[in-house]
This record gives C-alpha cells, structure tokens and sequence, in this order.
C-alpha cells in the first residue's frame, strides 16, 4: 500500500468516526451530559452494562495509553512535546479520529525529516 493510499485510508476512518460518533455525543449532551468531562461520560456508558459497558472500559483504557503514548512519542521523534499535547486535546474530540491523524502526520514529519519509521539502515 503506498504512503498517501494509507494515509488517505487512515483520514477516511478517522472522518468515518466523527461521522458516526457525533450524533450520538450530542442526543447525549442535549439530554444533560458534559463531553468534557470523561468520567460522566464514560460512567453513563457503563451504567448501561452489557457490550456499552464492555466497550466504554476497552475506550477508555485505550484513551488513557493513546494520551499517554502521544505526548512522549512526539517528543521522541522531534516533533516536540506541544503536538502531543495538541493530539490530546484533539482525542477530546475522538480518539478514533485523533488516532489516525496523529499516524499521519507522525509519518509525514518522519519523511519531511529524510527518516522512515522502520527502516532498515543500509550496510555498505
């Protein structure tokens, strides 16, 4: 798969995720609820048990890792600390939007920088 096939396919999923997500963040906000304040969220969602219960547990932990993950794995790379922190505030919006931006622009930045995530250095 080549880079813009891929990268194209992540924004399309991410795009996808706004799409579908969205209109029930916002039935849920008009009936009282604060996005922004991710324990009643995501204690509202497992309150209902079953798979919503399921589901909210596996998002949040996920949640947590993607925030974590991103503030030092942008730093790491050189992008600098302020576009982790910029992903984590995205991720408020989605992480399953956020997510596959950051993958983007993580590899775009990696190109731009002459270095490939996972390249083999060449010997010789």
């Amino acid at each position: 798969m080549t880079t813009n096939i891929k990268h194209a396919f992540f924004l399309i999923l991410g795009a996808a995720a706004l799409l579908l997500t969205w209109p029930h963040a916002f039935e849920w906000m008009r009936n009282g609820g604060n996005i922004m304040n991710p324990i009643q969220f995501f204690g509202d969602a497992i309150k209902a048990g079953g798979t919503a219960a399921f589901l909210s547990i596996d998002m949040a932990i996920a949640w947590l890792v993607f925030m974590v993950w991103v503030v030092f794995d942008s730093r790491r790379i050189g992008m600098g600390m302020k576009w982790g922190w910029f992903f984590v505030a995205l991720s408020y919006i989605g992480v399953s939007m956020a997510f596959p931006v950051y993958l983007v622009v993580r590899e775009r930045f990696l190109d731009s920088r002459g270095a490939v995530a996972g390249a083999v250095p060449s010997v010789g």
